[in-house]
This record gives C-alpha cells, sequence and structure tokens, in this order.
C-alpha cells in the first residue's frame, strides 16, 4: 500500500477514536446537567423515529397494522405479543385485498 493509503487509513481511525472521545465528552456533560433525563428516554425516542420514518410513504395498510400494534403493545407490554399482532394484521389485511 502506499503512503496515501495508510494517510486515509490514519485519518479515519483517529477520527472515528475523535467521535467516540466527544460523545463520551458530551454525555458526561449531559448526565451533569439539569438535561440529563433525555438520555433515560433516548433508546425509546430512537425507536419512534426509525418507526415514524418507516411509515412515511407506506401504504393504508401498513399504518392500519401499525396502529394494531401500538394498541397491542400498549395492553399487553409485550414485544413478541406487538409483533405477532401486527404481522397477523398486515398478513389479514394483504390477504382479503385491503
Amino acid at each position: 500500500m502506499s503512503s496515501a493509503h495508510w494517510a486515509v487509513i490514519g485519518i479515519l481511525a483517529l477520527a472515528a477514536f475523535s467521535i467516540r472521545i466527544v460523545g463520551l465528552v458530551a454525555g458526561s456533560r449531559i448526565r451533569a446537567s439539569r438535561h440529563a433525563w433525555v438520555l433515560d428516554e433516548l433508546p425509546g425516542l430512537i425507536v419512534i423515529c426509525l418507526v415514524a420514518a418507516s411509515l412515511a410513504d407506506q401504504p393504508l395498510q401498513t399504518w392500519i397494522a401499525a396502529g394494531a400494534a401500538l394498541g397491542a403493545a400498549i395492553l399487553t407490554n409485550h414485544v413478541i405479543a406487538t409483533m405477532a399482532v401486527g404481522v397477523m394484521t398486515f398478513a389479514g389485511l394483504s390477504l382479503f385485498g385491503i
């Protein structure tokens, strides 16, 4: 490999290390601030963002299945049951052509 390749590898390694250091510093500062509650809610917020982005531009049957899954999640608080209800609802709607 040429020296340019090694330079790129070194720069990328430094960038990856820097990102981790900045994350650690920012996380410790947030934990010490009045915004510490955000870190507790962050995993759920990330999941909600991913689901919302996935539902954008989807047909009505997908939205109905997502609503059924949300209802199952609220009622059961069980991940497997939520997934099963969502998949079965989507499959049923697809089977009947809705």
